[in-house]
């Protein structure tokens, strides 16, 4: 095994406990703790548990991953507070719904807690509270690349399929997708909630009462697995325009035979180890980047799975 193995196994192994910790021979040293909108059953955000623990190892720091178990944002914003209140070096967190969450961010801001946004929000909301940077990806620009990449693939009409209808930046990707075919939203994007089967029937509901329907659009795992058991079970994998946002095992397979088109890479590692070595540098050395960082999009087809294959809901 090489060292860059050892180095990803070590990583992996950290993921299993409900808190990420990494480096805690240094506990006299700097301390981080990532916050997330994610609930418990989200096995998305195990790339980034990986990437914070990581960037904790190399960097000789301590970090902490942190969720409400059921993806409730007040949960959330309670965690936040909890989390400033232990006073940490930094905290990374993301800004999924900023009525909600602003206030404890900029809180913890006001205590002298060094604070990055990643993942969910916009540079906008990220100076607003105060925030040193933003790391993440533009998703209204992402979608609006992805309806423009599939109205030149002759797709005029579509549904998005929304699990996370509460986080109103991740609808960004569907205005966007919109945008770019050049045709309103309207009622193309369905709350989908976060069941599985609740997903599956629903998509299958919205394809049977729209039968002109050309593509699908889903926003993460959590909506692509299940839509592509739909339509599996309605005999249309593979001949219905089918693009989603976000990487994993079966997405990743779902390339591969053909039943989705591409898959955009918002590379969820990067968001979470850049962080943590920006934040450690920052206390160290007092230097940061001058700019936010976009970690995607990127689109990955099937002509360019594997490494995409290898590491698959790691790393990518």
């Amino acid at each position: 095994m090489t060292s860059l193995a050892r180095t990803f196994a070590l990583a992996v192994t950290l993921v299993a406990a409900p808190f990420v910790m990494a480096g805690a021979a240094s506990a006299e040293g700097e301390r981080y703790i990532l916050v997330s909108h994610a609930p418990d059953s989200d096995s998305w955000w195990n790339t980034i548990k990986n990437g914070i623990a990581l960037a904790g190892k190399q960097m000789g720091v301590t970090v902490e991953y942190r969720n409400p178990p059921t993806g409730d944002l007040a949960d959330m914003a309670r965690i936040i507070e909890q989390a400033a209140a232990s006073k940490p070096d930094g905290i990374i967190t993301t800004l999924a719904d900023f009525d909600v969450l602003s206030g404890p961010i900029r809180a913890a801001v006001d205590q002298g807690i060094d604070v990055i946004i990643m993942n969910s929000g916009t540079p906008e909301q990220t100076r607003e509270v105060g925030a040193l940077m933003f790391v993440g990806q533009p998703e209204y620009d992402a979608g609006l690349a992805a309806g423009m990449r599939a109205k030149g693939d002759g797709i005029k009409s579509f549904v998005c399929v929304n699990h996370v209808i509460s986080n109103t930046v991740v609808a960004d990707r569907c205005r966007g997708f919109a945008d770019g075919l050049g045709i309103e939203l309207g009622d193309s994007m369905i709350d989908a909630g976060q069941d599985p089967a609740e997903i599956k029937n629903r998509v299958k509901a919205y394809l049977t009462a729209n039968p002109d329907t050309q593509a699908v659009l889903t926003l993460g795992p959590t909506s692509a697995d299940p839509t592509i058991q739909a339509l599996q079970e309605m005999g249309t994998a593979g001949s219905l325009y089918f693009g989603t946002f976000d990487l994993g095992t079966e997405i990743v397979k779902a390339i591969k035979d053909g039943t989705i088109k591409w898959g955009i890479d918002q590379q969820p590692f990067l968001q979470a180890y850049l962080p943590v070595v920006i934040l450690t540098n920052y206390d160290r050395y007092g230097v940061l980047p001058g700019n936010n960082i976009n970690s995607g999009p990127g689109f990955v087809t099937k002509e360019a799975l594997s490494k995409v294959e290898e590491f698959a809901g790691e790393y990518r």
